[in-house]
């Protein structure tokens, strides 16, 4: 089993605790649902509610009954355990948990970086890469740049165009 990021939360939603929560999930409708458990760094949090607005959900959880305590909630990520088969890739998709720690290689630079974290953003993914003694470099994960994901070698070979390294 392997732990997962599907979702973080945003911000609160109304008076009585609900959050709205950011999807990081292919599979939204069964990892966001009543019932639900996910681990966070605050320990085990438990979905009561989940309704849909605009394409996030939002979430009532156990024992958060006011905007004060869902305050304190921003920023946190909502993890699940999943089976390790799960996250084999198909068709060119990759779950974040592959993609982290992988050595990033670029055609002409040489290695870059090892890949540190994903941020998700509307259009693609990018890929955050820590660099030795410099600031981490930001890859879009788009096939113009991503040639290859060898996860069993642990490589990512990347085409990287002229200064993107120096932004």
């Amino acid at each position: 089993m392997s732990q997962v990021v599907v979702g973080r939360i945003v911000r609160p939603h109304g008076l009585r605790g609900e959050v709205v929560v950011e999807v990081r999930t292919d599979d939204p409708e069964s990892r966001f649902r009543p019932g639900a458990e996910y681990s966070t760094k605050n320990g085990p949090m438990k979905a009561v509610t989940v309704r849909w607005h605009q394409g996030r959900p939002m979430i009532g959880f156990e024992g958060v009954t006011d905007r004060n305590k869902s305050e304190t909630l921003r920023g946190i990520l909502l993890s699940v355990d999943i089976a390790d088969e799960e996250l084999e890739p198909e068709d060119d998709e990759f779950h974040d948990a592959l993609l982290i720690g992988l050595t990033v290689v670029d055609k002409e630079a040489g290695e870059v970086g090892t890949v540190s974290r994903i941020d998700h953003g509307a259009a693609y993914e990018t890929l955050v890469v820590k660099r030795k003694g410099q600031t981490p470099a930001l890859i879009p994960f788009v096939a113009d740049m991503v040639e290859e994901v060898d996860a069993e070698a642990g490589v990512i070979k990347v085409d990287l165009p002229p200064g993107l390294l120096e932004l």
